[in-house]
């Protein structure tokens, strides 16, 4: 029983900075990818607020720049413009939550103010989550525009992609300990002198 125990802690000691490496590796694999899917999920909007921030800033209508189509935040995974005052007060957009044009917290403002630009995930309520890109324009008027979407499907990518990394861990990891094992049967694990 004693050498069995002495033979196991020994595979045990020999594995381990495997495994540790197999988890550093899995977790910088999953982190990566993550991110890249993230940042990906703003690329629409980004080029959306920017357009319309120059329009507006060029003269033209919030009414004008908005799309025509309306877009249920709660159900659509199109996107979406709106366009708020100086103040933060909606003034035109085709986001419609609970019937009506959603409001932004007002420290998005002032931030947004401060920096040009905005990007964050926003909830409105339970459920209803966007990736959002804000941008302050001045011209002959100034305010800010949100450009948004839904990020219900780049959430469904980052579960898949969880459970798709955590699979290839736990299998690299039964794999590294069975033939960790394996070789310490075959008796190439001696102690060096």
């Amino acid at each position: 029983m004693f050498k069995l125990n002495k033979k196991i802690r020994k595979v045990f000691i020999i594995w381990l900075p495997l495994a540790l490496t197999i988890t550093l590796i899995s977790g910088l694999i999953y982190l990566t990818v993550q991110q890249a899917i993230q940042i990906g999920a703003n690329d629409p909007q980004i080029q959306m607020a920017e357009d319309a921030a120059t329009a507006l800033y060029q003269g033209q209508y919030p009414g004008e720049v908005v799309p025509q189509n309306k877009v249920d935040l709660t159900k659509s995974l199109a996107p979406y413009l709106i366009v708020f005052d100086e103040a933060g007060k909606p003034i035109a957009g085709n986001a419609v939550l609970n019937g009506k044009l959603p409001n932004l917290p007002p420290g998005v403002f002032s931030f947004t103010k401060e920096n040009t630009e905005d990007r964050f995930t926003w909830e409105p309520q339970m459920g209803v989550r966007s990736a959002l890109v804000v941008t302050h324009f001045t011209g002959i008027n100034s305010g800010y525009v949100a450009a948004g979407r839904s990020i219900r499907e780049v959430e469904k990518r980052e579960d898949q992609l969880f459970l798709q990394v955590g699979l290839g861990w736990f299998a690299s990891l039964v794999l590294t300990l069975i033939a960790t094992f394996m070789v310490s049967e075959l008796g190439y694990l001696r102690p060096v002198n």
